[in-house]
């Protein structure tokens, strides 16, 4: 055995050429052993890889940056909007990150295709990070963002979130079904939604490239308040014990993630419950594909459905 098939294992031919040179360039920015070192340099090693990594934004979108202003803190927001036609409907974009890690230029590319994609407003949520702020302030500023934006705009709302924002983005979901301004759907991107560690995807690739089941495990501790407790759905929106009355929900999973098998027990809890939602589960690719969007034929069509599903919701269709 080469010394490169030890180390890709048994990805090595699961993943085409294009998916591992994208994986080697993260990793070359990124190693997996970064997580020994303090988060502020973490934070500046992962700053420095999305700048890398950055597309540029897409012609006729202006974004705008602004705070969401409450009583004990500020939350920072950028938000992007289509020039020409009036948007039809705003999104709220909760970045991805391990809940330590990301902010507004993380992601800015990505929200910009995303508004450009879809013709819509997209309100991109700056929440504050752990270690410094453990469970709940996340969500606490996720949850905040959802009542700003359903205060101060018409349009209706769809959530949105990947990694660590998608379970932002069902949480909140979950915790404002009942609201007046509710929101119309919600896309979840890869997310972490505390889903049973025993089984699926979770054994099946448990080290599986860019996110591994002990890099989720570092993530979830570094997040926990003391004595967090694993039933809170607020923390982990699986662990909920009602499903009824959630938005139509689109959930994009890839095959090569423990995190997989958390979108197809979300999507099954909705349907039993009487609710909508689909889950899919893209071959052969990895965690953080977002990234891969131009160079990986398969990243591109999982990002297309994406907003494809976006702009459906958004406009009160159901896309599947």
């Amino acid at each position: 055995m080469t010394a490169e098939s030890k180390v890709r294992g048994k990805y090595k031919t699961r993943l085409d050429p294009a998916l591992w040179a994208y994986i080697d360039a993260v990793d070359a920015w990124y190693p997996p052993e970064i997580t020994g070192l303090p988060i502020d340099r973490q934070r500046e090693v992962y700053d420095s890889m999305c700048r890398a990594f950055h597309q540029g934004r897409p012609p006729g979108v202006k974004a705008s940056d602004g705070l969401i202003a409450l009583s004990s803190h500020d939350i920072p927001i950028r938000h992007y909007q289509p020039a020409g036609s009036p948007a039809r409907a705003m999104v709220l974009y909760f970045h991805g990150g391990g809940f330590i890690l990301g902010g507004l230029d993380s992601h800015d590319d990505i929200c910009s295709e995303l508004c450009a994609g879809t013709g819509f407003d997209v309100l991109s949520v700056d929440y504050r990070l752990a270690p410094e702020h453990r469970h709940p302030a996340a969500f606490d500023d996720a949850l905040a963002a959802f009542e700003w934006a359903a205060a101060t705009t018409s349009l209706p709302l769809v959530l949105c979130g990947e990694s660590a924002g998608g379970n932002l983005a069902a949480a909140v979901a979950q915790a404002t079904r009942h609201h007046p301004r509710a929101a119309v759907g919600q896309v979840l991107i890869y997310p972490e939604l505390g889903g049973d560690e025993t089984a699926g995807s979770y054994v099946e690739h448990a080290e599986a490239p860019l996110l591994s089941v002990g890099d989720i495990a570092f993530y979830r501790d570094i997040r926990s308040a003391r004595r967090q407790s694993p039933d809170d759905p607020t923390f982990s929106p699986l662990r909920d014990t009602d499903f009824s009355g959630l938005p139509p929900t689109v959930i994009v999973t890839v095959e090569c993630d423990p995190l997989s098998s958390d979108g197809e027990t979300y999507r099954d809890r909705i349907l039993a419950a009487g609710g909508k939602a689909w889950w899919h589960e893209q071959p052969r690719l990895v965690h953080s594909f977002l990234r891969a969007r131009t160079t990986v034929p398969a990243a591109a069509a999982a990002f297309a459905r994406i907003v494809a599903a976006v702009a459906a919701l958004g406009k009160g269709e159901w896309p599947y």
